[in-house]
């Protein structure tokens, strides 16, 4: 046998060899998650559940859902431990905002201009938005008499036989 037709399968080997390497060291992480578990630490189960630990055992969790509501959950039950920040925010709606030097953004328009003086209202005539060229305002005329002569057939009369 030759090295070429044994390649393949040393491929395979190794590419599998990699694969569960990768899911036993992520197995691993996940376990020392749970172990490092600490009661008041926020959690989320693989459920999708919110909740707070209580009491850690050792192949058991005890959770408070809620006020009067402790529910007892297997360890690998827990998805993911919580930060405090991340926790609060999920669950209270609580932002914990870091960034105190943003911009404040007025409610209003008014405070974005330079002076503080009102604008000039001495113009109180309405502008009209209208686009206009030079060809139609010398053309306005012709269809005000064909829209005569419409509204005088309009009682009944038609062009149509």
């Amino acid at each position: 046998m030759s090295l070429v037709t044994l390649l393949p399968f040393i491929v395979l080997i190794g590419a599998m060899f990699l694969m569960t390497r990768s899911a036993k060291k992520k197995q691993q992480a996940a376990a020392q998650m749970r172990n490092d578990m600490q009661p008041g630490s926020g959690v989320r189960t693989i459920g999708g559940m919110y909740a707070t630990v209580k009491e850690v055992n050792e192949d058991t969790v005890l959770l408070d859902a809620g006020p009067g509501i402790d529910l007892l959950f297997a360890k690998n039950a827990i998805g993911a431990v919580l930060s405090d920040d991340e926790y609060n925010r999920i669950v209270h709606g609580v932002e914990h905002d870091l960034k105190t030097d943003e911009a404040v953004v007025p409610d209003d328009a008014s405070s974005l201009t330079e002076t503080d003086e009102p604008a000039d209202s001495s113009d109180d005539k309405p502008i009209d938005l209208g686009k206009k060229d030079a060809a139609d305002e010398t053309a306005d005329d012709e269809p005000k008499k064909a829209d005569d002569a419409e509204l005088k057939k309009s009682d009944g009369e038609s062009d149509a036989k």
